[in-house]
């Protein structure tokens, strides 16, 4: 078993981002050549495609996890509000707006994203702030949604150290919980507040609670850090797989607000395992180099497949292949290597540069384990 208080890195992780980034595109692109959604019309083997919100599930409890690493190796502090301001600021913005700049021009000049109609300076304002989930624009980009509550869980991050501090971990996620379940059972019955709800999903607040907590196996004893972690999050898995399976797509999808809170604690135990050492084959496989090295762009290749995916099956695809699985097999030829290799190239642009921090002569800075969601 490893010892998760002293390594920086932790395997498999940025394989299991890279993974959940690549079943977003898989998502958008059975999106299109099966329309009908939430009803489910594709063959059984593409049908769990429909459910691509459970890669943002996975990206958000990942975030909370790997935000919350260091702090919980010191006392569940961060070393200064501001540099951690600073710090998610390059990492998620310098890409984030050259994306919104690509989908801008895609949506403008080529086609716009499917039943949202063409952006407006509105739309440029209300993206480019990262406030798109709580003010309605027209949007160029279907993925963006989930980066204005990402970056809006990071401004709740601190107070929930606070409250860790304070509290303890189990009790900062139970408060959040509740919460989170107050307005997922009151909000469908008010106006405005409906709306919110589908918006910003309120639920991943809890599911970014569920990481911080998670974060703690670092600091946790050796008999918690033997525990079955890869067994228990099968465990938690199961009944939810299973009811996804008898109930099917149209209930699924609405009841996600549900169905993200139940698979949390599965993929925090997920976590939990990879961070010890446990689950070895799969952690064989998630550290892989073609799937790591997948992780690392996953950030670039989430922001930017979507109006590529619009791009080729709107102007290559549609009128000339046969919508269903003709449909869906022609474009995945096309759009997985030019998302993967765009996003490749955009990284080492927009990315990598702002990774590397200023630091003064002679001073040696300590590699970080990568972090939060998509952004990696």
């Amino acid at each position: 078993m490893v010892d998760v208080s002293r390594r920086q890195r932790l395997a498999g992780l940025d394989g299991l981002r890279g993974l959940a980034a690549l079943f977003v595109v898989l998502n958008h692109v059975f999106l299109r050549a099966f329309p009908g959604y939430p009803v489910d019309h594709a063959p059984f083997w593409a049908g769990p495609f429909i459910y691509g919100r459970f890669a943002v599930v996975v990206f958000i409890v990942l975030s909370g996890f790997s935000l919350a690493l260091s702090p919980a190796r010191h006392g569940w502090r961060l070393d200064a509000v501001s540099r951690f301001a600073q710090r998610r600021a390059r990492r998620i913005l310098p890409a984030y707006w050259a994306a919104l700049a690509v989908s801008l021009a895609v949506a403008w000049l080529v086609v716009p994203q499917p039943g949202q109609g063409v952006p407006d300076a509105k739309s440029v304002v209300v993206n480019g702030l990262l406030v798109q989930n709580v003010v309605r624009a027209p949007s160029p980009n279907a993925s963006f949604w989930s980066m204005a509550v990402e970056a809006q869980l990071y401004i709740a991050f601190p107070l929930m150290l606070l409250m860790v501090r304070r509290w303890g971990a189990i009790a900062m996620v139970a408060t959040v919980t509740l919460v989170v379940a107050t307005v997922g059972v009151v909000g469908p019955h008010i106006s405005g507040v409906d709306t919110f709800v589908i918006q910003s999903p309120p639920d991943l607040a809890a599911l970014f609670a569920v990481g911080v907590l998670t974060a703690g196996i670092v600091g946790a004893s050796e008999a918690r850090k033997s525990w079955p972690w890869g067994w228990l999050a099968l465990a938690g898995a199961a009944p939810v797989v299973a009811t996804i399976w008898w109930q099917g797509s149209v209930w699924t999808l609405h009841h996600l607000f549900w169905i993200d809170l139940a698979l949390g604690p599965a993929i925090a135990c997920l976590l939990a395992g990879l961070a010890t050492g446990h689950a070895a084959p799969l952690l064989r496989l998630l550290d892989a180099r073609p799937v790591r090295t997948l992780g690392l762009s996953s950030y670039s290749l989430y922001l930017i497949h979507g109006p590529i995916v619009v791009l080729v099956y709107e102007k290559i695809v549609a009128g000339r292949v046969g919508q269903g699985v003709p449909a869906f097999l022609v474009s995945l030829a096309l759009v997985l290597p030019l998302t993967i290799v765009f996003a490749r190239v955009f990284a080492s642009v927009f990315e990598t540069p702002f990774l590397r921090q200023r630091r003064p002569s002679g001073t040696v800075r300590r590699q970080q384990p990568r972090a939060e969601g998509a952004a990696g």
